[in-house]
């Protein structure tokens, strides 16, 4: 919503830009950046740092989101209210290993057995319906997005935010902004230019959550209005702590997510944190 408030604004225009949003396709944001059939990616850590252990040449320029804003929702009924009370149920996901490898954590800081819980494959599922018919009892879902949805639907549920927990997991920036670095190393003002008036998207986006949320229904096509309103709306003090601050990434944060993926098994081998991400073209950078 911050960068299309930027564009219907004139931000970019008046930094000296023609900026065009693409859907990067099956391939994935990462991939199209590296081939150069794109300058800046929206992308999350969770794929970013796999890309850098398999030498592409990316890093993250901006954290979209500060804190992690997903949870594990599931029907009120259920009973699940803390990681433990997973013991016994069903959790539907994608069948990735950093899901696996979180849904163990949590269970077994939590005091559970990690083993005693199930998963099963939803894929692009509606997750009322697949919790409505017990085809699983929890799923991973953005709340900023689905649990908004599932709320206006009028669904009773449980949470169980990942956030609330990082003394068992790591906080990561999901979504992040990405770039090359062919990029970096050819159009580095153009892109210093692009950060600042995406960050001046993003603090017009927190101050003003119906003028981003008008922008992007504005410019695309089949979003639900009532739904974009409100997610903008959640996502306004969620953006950063302190909106002059937006974008900015801490060290820390990709230290231990790096470590998490290491330990998960989704990278085989450490990576250059230091490579992985940087504040330099951010207004405070």
């Amino acid at each position: 919503a911050g960068m299309y408030l930027a564009k219907q604004e004139g931000w970019y225009e008046d930094a000296g830009l023609d900026v065009t949003f693409v859907e990067p396709g099956e391939a994935g944001s990462l991939q199209a950046l590296a081939a150069g059939k794109g300058e800046v990616a929206v992308s999350v850590q969770e794929e970013l740092i796999p890309a850098r252990a398999a030498g592409l040449p990316v890093q993250s320029i901006a954290a979209i989101i500060q804190h992690n804003t997903s949870s594990l929702v599931s029907l009120a009924s259920d009973g699940i209210e803390q990681p433990k009370d997973l013991e016994g149920k069903t959790y539907g996901g994608y069948g990735g290993q950093l899901e696996q490898a979180l849904l163990e954590k949590l269970v077994t800081c939590d005091g559970g057995d990690p083993s005693k819980v199930r998963s099963v494959d939803v894929g692009e599922a509606d997750y009322r319906i697949g919790l409505e018919r017990n085809q699983y009892d929890a799923v991973w879902i953005f709340d900023g997005w689905d649990g908004i949805r599932l709320e206006q639907e009028g669904v009773d549920t449980n949470t169980i935010p990942f956030i609330d927990h990082t003394d068992c997991i790591p906080d990561w920036y999901t979504p992040l902004l990405a770039t090359s670095t062919k990029v970096e190393e050819g159009r580095a003002d153009d892109l210093t230019a692009f950060t600042a008036a995406t960050a001046k998207g993003y603090q017009a986006a927190m101050e003003d959550p119906d003028a981003a949320s008008e922008a992007l229904l504005a410019q695309t096509d089949d979003l639900d209005p009532k739904l974009v309103k409100a997610s903008a709306e959640y996502l306004s003090t969620r953006y950063a702590d302190d909106p002059a601050a937006w974008g900015q990434q801490e060290e820390a944060v990709w230290e231990d997510f790096a470590a998490f993926l290491l330990d998960a098994g989704l990278i085989d081998k450490p990576i250059d944190v230091e490579q992985a991400w940087t504040n330099q073209f951010l207004p405070k950078g």
